[in-house]
C-alpha cells in the first residue's frame, strides 16, 4: 500500500485532471477519476436539480450525497466546505446563509480552486472565498465555523480521525456538520483495495461504517445522527477490471455493503474535548 503521502499525491494529481473535464465524462467514470465505465452511469451522486443555489458549471458530478440539505444552515452563518471542488456546494450553502453570511471552501488541488474561484466570479458572489489546503490541517483559526459540510472527500484522506479532530478544533462551541461519504460493510477484495484508480474513486480509501462513526465519537461529538444511507453498486464493467471469473461471482455473492451515508454531529457547548481540555 502507499504511503499517506504518495496517496495525496495521487489524489491531487488525479483531482488536477478532473478539474478539466466536464460532468458527463465524471459521471461515466469512478467518481470521476477516468473513464471506467462505458455507459455513462451516475455511480454516486444524487440529484442537485431541484436544490436552490445549484450552479452546473460548479458540479463536476464528484459527489455522494447531499449534505447542505441536512446541514441546518441559517442566514448569517459562516459555513466551511471541505473538499470544495468547482463550488458547488458553496453555492448551495451560500444560498442558505444569504448575503449576511459567509462560505469558505478547502480544497487541495490548486486547479479546482481555480475553476471554483472563475465559477464565483461569473456569477458576482462577494461572499465566497476559496482557500488551498490540507483538510488535516484545516487553513482556518479555531472556533469560527458554524456549519462545516463536505461530499464524498473524508474517504480520499489516509488519516480520517486527523480531519474530524480538525473539524472540531474549526467549530464554534455549539456548532456542528453534515457530512456525505462513502463507507463499508464487510471487505473489499485487495484487487479493489489495492489499486490506485479505485482509491483516487472513493471506494478503495473507505472504511468500515462502524470505524468511520467510531471516530466521530472519539473526537469528541455528540448527537450523532445518521441522516441518509443508500447503497452503491459498481457496475459489472468496472468491476471487471479487477475481478475475472470466479473472483467476481464470490463478491458479488458476498454482498459487501458499499454505502453513501449523510452524518451529522455537533460540537458540544461547552467545547469540551474528549481529552478534557476545553476552549
Amino acid at each position: 500500500m502507499k504511503t499517506s503521502e504518495q496517496l495525496k499525491q495521487l489524489v491531487k494529481e488525479k483531482y488536477s485532471q478532473i478539474a478539466l473535464q466536464d460532468k458527463k465524462t465524471n459521471q461515466s467514470s469512478c467518481c470521476g477519476t477516468g473513464g471506467c465505465s462505458t455507459e455513462v452511469y451516475n455511480i454516486m451522486t444524487d440529484d442537485y436539480d431541484k436544490v436552490s443555489g445549484y450552479n452546473n458549471e460548479a458540479d463536476l458530478g464528484l459527489g455522494c450525497g447531499l449534505p447542505t440539505q441536512f446541514a441546518k444552515i441559517k442566514k448569517g452563518d459562516l459555513v466551511i466546505d471541505l473538499g470544495s471542488g468547482a463550488g458547488n456546494d458553496c453555492f448551495v450553502a451560500r444560498h442558505e446563509t444569504g448575503e449576511t453570511g459567509k462560505v469558505i471552501g478547502i480544497d487541495f488541488t490548486p486547479a479546482m480552486i481555480e475553476r471554483a474561484r472563475e465559477n464565483t466570479k461569473k456569477l458576482g458572489y462577494n461572499n465566497i472565498e476559496f482557500r488551498q489546503g490540507d483538510i488535516e490541517k484545516i487553513p482556518i483559526t479555531a472556533n469560527v465555523a458554524d456549519v462545516i459540510v463536505s461530499n464524498c472527500v473524508l474517504n480520499l484522506v489516509p488519516d480520517k480521525g486527523n480531519v474530524f479532530k480538525e473539524i472540531f478544533r474549526v467549530l464554534k462551541p455549539g456548532g456542528h456538520f453534515s457530512i456525505s461519504d462513502v463507507v463499508l460493510m464487510g471487505q473489499l477484495p485487495k484487487a479493489l483495495q489495492k489499486d490506485a484508480e479505485m482509491y483516487a474513486g472513493c471506494v478503495a480509501g473507505a472504511i468500515q461504517k462502524n470505524e468511520y462513526l467510531q471516530l466521530i465519537q472519539q473526537n469528541g461529538f455528540k448527537n450523532i445522527t445518521l441522516q441518509k444511507e443508500k447503497p452503491i453498486s459498481i457496475p459489472d464493467d468496472i468491476l471487471m477490471g479487477y475481478l475475472q471469473g470466479k473472483e467476481l461471482e464470490e463478491f458479488k455473492q458476498q454482498h459487501t455493503g458499499i454505502f453513501s451515508i449523510t452524518v451529522y454531529g455537533e460540537k458540544p457547548a461547552d467545547c469540551c474535548t474528549p481529552g478534557g481540555g476545553c476552549c
